[in-house]
């Protein structure tokens, strides 16, 4: 699938990561629309149930990114919706969760290129190299 044809949803509350995102990921030709909240991620995706993915942060204004997680897992359609974590967070038990889950994670701060790396292993369109830092 050309990603041209890919939508992602970021979700996010800090207002410069969708300055810095939005052109990169739109550049890489992606669609992109934000949500700041937990509520308005799943309103998002209601809406699109057509999103290709998901940048997840995992401390938002109410909730954790983990919830939404959990519950995209035990929904039908949604369940298998590839999610990558962005998150400052460097508790293990909270990455390990994500994991579980089926969450690919990049910690901040990232570099375009890492990210944009994390986003193409996600889909599948590029290989894990060994060694690389989460």
């Amino acid at each position: 699938m050309a990603t041209s044809a890919r939508h992602l949803l970021v979700v996010d509350d800090e207002p410069h990561i969708g300055l810095v995102l939005r052109p990169l990921l739109e550049q890489l030709g992606y669609s992109v629309s934000f949500a700041r909240t937990l509520d308005e991620a799943r309103s998002a995706l209601r809406a699109r149930p057509s999103t290709d993915g998901l940048l997840l942060d995992l401390h938002l204004p109410d909730g954790s990114g983990l919830d939404l997680l959990r519950d995209l897992r035990q929904q039908g359609g949604t369940a298998q919706l590839p999610v990558l974590v962005i998150t400052a967070e460097g508790e293990e038990r909270i990455l390990r969760e994500a994991r579980r889950l089926g969450a690919a994670l990049v910690t901040k701060p990232f570099s375009p290129t890492k990210l944009t790396h994390r986003i193409a292993v996600m889909f599948g369109d590029a290989e894990e190299q060994r060694g690389e830092p989460q």
